[in-house]
Formats: structure tokens, C-alpha cells, sequence
């Protein structure tokens, strides 16, 4: 006879045998033995990439990671112990620090343990964040966190340099980009500001991005590219889970 329990929220599984004298159990840790996928969503700012990936995972059942909202994070911690983003060293001390986490099926961001999503998405934190993402020391200790992360759950994991450096191997790769025009025109909509004063802004970050020494913008040979130009979200979405499900074996879609 085997029956399933769960015993503080682990499975397992209890199989009595009978023998001559006495009967006797044997409790057996079920093993997780659904393997964890690995979404890799890259690409420059304006393609959508925070949008799609959150809808995508939570459309799989996927934790949702937001690598540039861990910089901006860091940029916050950084602005109120007044730390300048010239402060290399200081920088890598608050980002090996940091205890960043992300609440599953929420848009929420903890930072230290205090919720930190609206204050992170200023415009003045996105500036921030770009400088202190091209610090080395930053990175790696992000990097670190993101990789444990994704040990943990299967992860939509969507920044800059998510297919080549923090998951090389990761299940799926998809670089999400689109023109310069219309990457300016999502921004602007988004910071409520003149196209003119965004787009010069998205064409220094680009610039910083792909130049960078340390883990550039780039597309990784073996990732799946998306022009996102002049299509609409939903549609982009549709696409997306349809190239997911065509790689994986247990990219279903949550119908609850």
C-alpha cells in the first residue's frame, strides 16, 4: 500500500510491507524529479522585456526575475548611505550585501527585507542603475544571487547578459529588440516625458551596455531573436509561448 502525505509542505510517500512476524513502514522522500527550466529573455532597453516576462511567467507557473530591478536596488541602497556611483569598491560591499528577493506571482522587489518596488522605479534609479551595473564587483555578486535563484525554481529571467553569462546553458535563449523609434516612443509613454529627452537617453544606455568590459549587451549565438517593432504586446506574448513550449517539455500554461 503507498499512500501520499505531505509533511511541511514535502511530499512523500509511505509503503507498508507486510513480513512473517511484523509489519514494518518505510517512509521514502519523494524526489523533485520535474526538471527546472531556465527562460532567458535579453535585449536593450525599451523591447518589453520586463512586460513579456513577467506575463510569460506567470503564465508557466515560472518565478519572474527581474535583474535590472536588482541593480536599481543596489542604486537605491547606494543613494541613501549617500555612496557615489564612482565608489567601486563601496558599490561591490553594499551589492555582496544586499539581500534582494522577489515575491512569486507579485511585481514586488525586497530590498533588505523592506518593499522597495515603487522606489526603485524613478527615473532618476533606472540613470543609477546603468552606472552601477558596469562595475564589475556589482556584477558578479548579482550574478552569484541570480544563479542561485535560478538553482531554486524554474526562472523567466530577463536583463542584459542573462543567455551569456548568468545562464549560458539555460533552456531557452530569446533576445527581444525592436527600432529606436519605438523603443523611445514605450519609454516615453512609460516615464510620462518627450520622446526627445528619452531617446537621448536610451542611446547612452545602449552605448554603456554594449561597451561595457564587463558582461555587454549581446545576443548569444544560440538565442532566438525578436524583432518586437509595430507588434502588440499580446501578440509578442503568443509567440514567445509558443517558442517556449516548442523547446521545453513541461511548459504548460497555468489555467488558474
Amino acid at each position: 500500500m503507498i499512500r501520499s502525505i505531505t509533511n511541511v509542505g514535502r511530499p512523500y510517500y509511505t509503503n507498508t510491507f507486510r513480513g512473517p512476524t511484523a509489519e514494518f513502514r518505510v517512509r521514502i522522500l519523494s524526489l523533485d524529479l520535474e526538471k527546472r527550466i531556465t527562460v532567458a529573455i535579453d535585449g536593450p532597453a525599451g523591447a518589453g522585456k520586463s512586460t513579456l516576462a513577467r506575463r510569460i511567467a506567470a503564465k508557466l507557473g515560472y518565478l519572474y526575475i527581474d535583474t535590472g530591478a536588482m541593480y536599481r536596488a543596489v542604486a537605491l541602497w547606494a543613494e541613501r548611505l549617500h555612496v557615489s556611483v564612482s565608489d567601486m569598491h563601496r558599490l561591490e560591499q553594499l551589492a555582496a550585501q544586499a539581500e534582494i528577493s522577489f515575491v512569486p506571482g507579485e511585481n514586488t522587489v525586497l530590498l533588505n527585507g523592506e518593499d522597495v518596488t515603487h522606489a526603485i522605479r524613478t527615473r532618476a534609479m533606472g540613470q543609477a542603475a546603468s552606472q552601477v551595473a558596469a562595475v564589475p564587483g556589482v556584477r558578479r555578486a548579482m550574478v552569484n544571487s541570480q544563479r542561485e535563484m535560478g538553482r531554486r525554481s524554474s526562472v523567466v529571467m530577463e536583463g542584459r547578459d542573462i543567455g551569456t553569462v548568468v545562464f549560458p546553458e539555460a533552456d531557452i535563449k530569446i533576445f527581444l529588440d525592436a527600432d529606436l523609434d519605438e523603443r523611445t516612443e514605450r519609454r516615453a509613454r512609460e516615464l510620462d516625458l518627450p520622446a526627445q529627452a528619452v531617446s537621448a537617453e536610451i542611446q547612452e544606455r545602449d552605448h554603456r551596455d554594449r561597451t561595457r568590459a564587463e558582461a555587454p549587451l549581446v545576443q548569444a549565438p544560440d538565442a532566438l531573436y525578436v524583432d518586437t517593432t509595430g507588434l502588440s504586446i499580446d501578440a509578442v506574448e503568443q509567440e514567445l509561448l509558443r517558442l517556449i513550449r516548442e523547446r521545453t517539455s513541461n511548459g504548460k500554461e497555468r489555467t488558474h
